[in-house]
């Protein structure tokens, strides 16, 4: 599952795609109720689990939610061990005062922002694109 761990290439090469629909943060008590879910992401801490799932699946089952988000992946093939990316992609969001959140998959990264800032999200990032790293 090798990916790309050159920082100056992966931004060189750094797109964001928008996935259809809104996705929102649930919390459930258990892995249990989570596997019943249409959930796009599960994490499991010691609070709680919570679900990431599209809004009207959310609104369907009756779940509590109060952030709604776009999810955009970075098309680039991260190494898991890539040193940079989310620190650079932290940053430039930061700079616009975007709030973002960070979930890594074993080919990409995918970040949820709130669903109003998804256009401006997406122009901070293309402004990585090239950057040199020095």
């Amino acid at each position: 599952m090798s990916g790309e761990i050159d920082l100056g290439r992966m931004l060189s090469t750094l797109d964001a795609q928008r996935e259809p629909g809104v996705f929102v943060f649930v919390g459930v008590p258990d892995y249990a109720s989570a596997a019943r879910l249409p959930a796009r992401a599960i994490v499991c801490e010691r609070e709680t689990v919570t679900v990431v799932l599209k809004r009207e699946d959310a609104i369907a089952q009756g779940l509590f939610f109060d952030f709604e988000a776009a999810w955009l992946t970075l098309t680039v093939h991260s190494a898991l061990g890539a040193v940079g990316l989310t620190a650079a992609v932290a940053r430039v969001l930061a700079e616009d005062e975007i709030p973002c959140n960070v979930l890594a998959g074993a080919h990409h990264d995918h970040l949820l922002v709130p669903e109003h800032e998804a256009e401006r999200a997406l122009a901070a990032l293309a402004r990585l694109r090239g950057v040199a790293c020095t």
